[in-house]
């Protein structure tokens, strides 16, 4: 794979329609984009930048920096930019704060030629002014708005990024939101030329993040990519979820020991609070709960899982939510140790041994997530699936893989359940008896009714196919993101 562009065709077509808006109606649109680091929000606005052919602006603003320089650097931007038809017509210097800033960008905008504006990490100015938001709101409603301009506001602060729209800030109702995800599974095969056992394989090492993708040359399998990579100590597989731990977690503090309790296997509230606990004892869990929330409601760095089935149930269990990032913590941090000291074989070795039984766990929430597109898109036997999980008891014996029902959390009907078996060996009969021993246990399984449904990495033993309701392989996995 080169370092150009890949994917994101719906998300450039998302903003071309808006940029179109704008030149039809002469009058601003704003879009607020959002994503995790590394997603390629940046990669993304620039390629539109550059095929809309247009005037534009892209000014980045710098964590910590003075509002002062901040404003200097964002002229410095404009000069050079071609919006400004007559540069040397523009002050040295702009005194006023943002507002005075926003009031020269809407001087040098043309009545007629449709701009785009690009402001990107925008929580990191809210950080440095706190008035901010309200500057860019008055400049908006009095001034750009009235231009033919496409604003588009970025920024890698999901929870602040969210704030910025919300209901009780200045900028709300202004703005169409844009989430950009990591690229799906299909995607990521396509960009890379695998087949969709390693496009699985590939997603799950990369967590679909553009800037590991870009170093990874076409064609090459997965665990052949990962013996490259270890190589080089600074490679992006290592660099790129180092420096999300550090941009979020700076000092070691109980967040990032929770982070890297769950990272490491931990699941439970209960032996999370263990791990991250200190010599004195486990965290309490009025200091854990508080945590986990951040963790997952405003940082979205942890998924939570609770099992489905037709009663409510415990525990619920949480992990990272991107599959390279909890890589990292599980392995790959290791990994880039032995290869800092130059024990390029060593440390590939480690991820071998490590890599099988860690991505048969890691590939379930992604089969669930396949198992739900394919259901809502209609492609399941069942039409009244609308939710795909699983399900597990307080002492994870049985834990069922796979549920699907008409709704989450508690729901009225368990439509299926089934196993995921991505450990290389085909799924046999010794494998089937435990399930449909297992599945008994399920509330609301119905051993007449219920459905049984086997995802493999390989096929599964071929006289089991008339028991299995629905076999499903590497090939229809991916297949639900095409």
């Amino acid at each position: 794979m080169t370092s150009g562009f890949v994917g994101r065709s719906v998300e450039l077509g998302l903003l071309q329609t808006r940029f179109q808006r704008v030149a039809g109606s002469r009058r601003g649109t704003a879009v607020a984009i959002r994503g995790r680091r590394q997603v390629g929000k940046s990669r993304l606005v620039q390629e539109f930048c550059d095929s809309a052919q247009v005037p534009y602006l892209y000014f980045t603003a710098t964590k910590g920096m003075p509002v002062s320089e901040s404003l200097a650097m964002f002229l410095a931007e404009l000069k050079c930019s071609r919006i400004a038809q007559d540069p040397e017509t523009l002050p040295e210097s702009i005194g006023g704060g943002w507002p005075d800033a926003f009031r020269l960008l809407a001087t040098v905008l043309a009545a007629d030629t449709p701009t785009v504006v690009v402001i990107d990490e925008l929580p990191w100015l809210a950080e440095q002014d706190t008035v901010f938001d309200g500057a860019l709101q008055t400049a908006w409603d009095r001034l750009l708005q009235q231009r033919p301009i496409l604003l588009l506001l970025l920024g890698s602060d999901i929870h602040m990024m969210e704030r910025l729209t919300a209901y009780d800030r200045p900028f709300y109702g202004r703005a169409d939101n844009l989430v950009l995800e990591p690229l799906n599974p299909a995607e990521v095969g396509h960009a890379l030329g695998l087949d969709p056992a390693e496009s699985i394989d590939a997603h799950l090492i990369t967590g679909g993040l553009p800037g590991i993708l870009r170093s990874w040359p076409h064609g090459l399998p997965p665990l052949e990519f990962v013996r490259r990579e270890c190589d080089d100590p600074a490679a992006p597989l290592f660099g790129v979820p180092e420096s999300t731990l550090l941009a979020e977690f700076p000092a070691p503090d109980q967040a990032r020991r929770v982070l890297e309790a769950i990272g490491n296997g931990e699941r439970t509230h209960a032996t999370i609070a263990a791990t991250a606990g200190s010599r004195s004892g486990a965290l309490p869990s009025g200091t854990l709960s508080p945590l986990l929330h951040r963790l997952s409601v405003e940082k979205q760095v942890l998924s939570i899982d609770q099992p489905l089935s037709v009663k409510p149930g415990k525990p619920a269990l949480y992990r990272v939510a991107d599959s390279n990032l909890r890589l990292y913590l599980a392995t790959l941090r290791s990994v880039q140790d032995l290869v800092r000291r130059g024990r390029g074989e060593a440390a590939y070795a480690l991820f071998a041994r490590r890599w099988t039984s860690w991505r048969g766990k890691a590939v379930e929430p992604l089969v669930r997530d396949a198992l739900e597109l394919s259901a809502l898109a209609g492609a399941l036997p069942w039409k009244d699936v609308t939710t795909v999980g699983g399900w597990w008891n307080r002492t994870f014996n049985p834990e069922i893989d796979l549920i699907g029902a008409d709704r989450s959390p508690v729901a009225n009907r368990i439509v299926f359940a089934g196993s995921i078996k991505w450990l290389g060996t085909p799924f046999d009969r010794h494998d089937l008896a435990e399930l449909t021993r297992a599945v008994g246990n399920v509330p609301g399984f119905e051993p007449r009714e219920t459905a049984l449904v086997v995802v493999s990495l390989t096929d599964i033993d071929s006289a089991l196919t008339d028991t299995v309701d629905l076999v499903w392989t590497a090939t229809d996995v991916l297949s639900a993101w095409r």
